[in-house]
């Protein structure tokens, strides 16, 4: 039976169509998308933010800011640039994203802040730019972690000096009970552990286990540390 003239031009004129709508959006995806090198999946202004500052291209996520892209844009895990900035250390772009409007307390899923990253990683410069905007250095991860026990923990002595200097209480108790000089302790960082010491951090507090921070440091390994605390507690007798 033969297919009526009618219905052989609309599918010509759908294909004519789409042929057309096609390239458009090709078109569109490949000037959006800018150099080859741009992750794949980066189809808008955001996603492309959000892309480059995963890997530290401050000049292109600079750009990209100066052509709309938001700077609180957040990617699947909730990470916004300001965060994966101050996760590398990068002091200058994380001005700009705070000029910019990016929010210094916005956490990821997890509820890590940029201050933690920027703990974490013993980025002192980066941890003052973020205080002086508003960083708060009292919030809490998921695991209720916070700046200073991502300090403390990962060894960063001038990180745990700044930290204090902004009003975190030296001897306050964490998940668990842990100071922290007993996150220090277990770092197994000399530098840390003197500056907690010379703040006058308590040594004979216990945590949830019965332990002191020189039985951490001990339990740990880090007997130099051991010795360092248990030196301090016969001083002050």
């Amino acid at each position: 039976m033969a297919i009526p003239i009618s219905i052989v031009r609309r599918f010509v004129n759908f294909l004519l169509l789409f042929g057309i709508s096609a390239m458009s959006c090709l078109g569109a995806h490949a000037q959006n998308m800018g150099d080859a090198d741009f992750d794949a999946s980066a189809y808008n202004l955001n996603a492309q933010l959000l892309a480059v500052s995963k890997k530290g291209d401050a000049e292109r996520a600079s750009a990209l800011l100066s052509r709309g892209a938001a700077p609180n844009a957040r990617n699947r895990n909730g990470e916004t640039p300001l965060m994966l900035f101050a996760r590398k250390g990068n002091g200058p772009m994380v001005r700009t994203l705070l000029e910019k409007g990016g929010d210094v307390n916005l956490p990821a899923l997890d509820k890590t802040t940029p201050l933690m990253a920027a703990a974490y990683g013993g980025y002192v410069e980066v941890m003052t730019l973020l205080l002086d905007a508003g960083a708060d250095p009292q919030a809490q991860d998921q695991l209720r972690k916070s700046a200073m026990i991502y300090a403390a923990g990962a060894g960063r002595a001038a990180a745990v000096a700044l930290l204090l200097d902004r009003g975190v209480e030296l001897n306050r108790r964490y998940e668990h009970d842990l100071t922290a000089l007993m996150w220090a302790a277990g770092s197994g960082d000399e530098k840390t552990v003197r500056v907690l010491l010379d703040r006058g951090a308590e040594l004979d507090s216990r945590d949830d286990r019965g332990m002191t921070a020189a039985q951490i440091a001990r339990k740990l390994g880090h007997e130099k540390i051991a010795a360092l605390i248990e030196g301090k507690a016969v001083e002050g007798r």
